[in-house]
């Protein structure tokens, strides 16, 4: 994905760019868990992990499988165990404040996470549309899209889909889209 853009505000100080998180899940419902989280931080860094299913945590729908393209055999393969990723989130975040573009379903995933790793999390989870004026959801997913659609083709990702969120943000602050 490109670099997101350097705007200057009135006092030459980059615009505020904000933490935001992404969680892929095992389905849709109350008993799906997380099984990949992403990080776009403000600094320009991605995080992202695969977590490995706890033996308690069985469900598993297809139809988000086909969205996220994670197989149930690859995150157990390849994941790390909860209690890893939630130190890792917590080394990454201290006290800072993470946003959400879906927050009514990441948060209790990374709930689910943290309980499950037996850490308390040390950051801050808020609703991304906190931060949005009202002119923002207007112009929301048409610039989402066209910051999309520049992108090479790649897997729907949870780091992947942080950074894009994020540069939405920050198109939408600073203007727009650059033709």
């Amino acid at each position: 994905m490109p670099d997101l853009p350097n705007r200057q505000g009135d006092d030459s100080q980059p615009a505020f760019v904000p933490h935001i998180i992404d969680v892929e899940a095992s389905g849709f419902g109350s008993r799906s868990y997380p099984i990949e989280i992403g990080l776009a931080l403000a600094n320009g860094k991605r995080y992202c992990a695969l977590v490995a299913p706890q033996p308690d945590w069985t469900h598993w729908d297809g139809d988000a499988q086909k969205l996220h393209g994670l197989s149930r055999e690859q995150i157990i393969e390849l994941g790390k165990p909860p209690r890893v990723v939630a130190a890792e989130l917590n080394a990454l975040l201290r006290t800072q404040t993470v946003y959400s573009d879906g927050w009514v379903v990441d948060y209790p995933w990374l709930r689910t996470l943290f309980d499950a790793a037996k850490q308390e999390m040390s950051f801050r989870v808020s609703p991304l549309e906190q931060l949005l004026k009202e002119q923002d959801f207007t112009g929301w997913d048409e610039t989402k899209h066209q910051l999309g659609a520049r992108q090479p083709m790649q897997r729907h990702r949870a780091s992947t889909d942080a950074l894009l969120i994020q540069q939405t943000y920050v198109a939408l602050q600073s203007g727009g889209v650059d033709p």
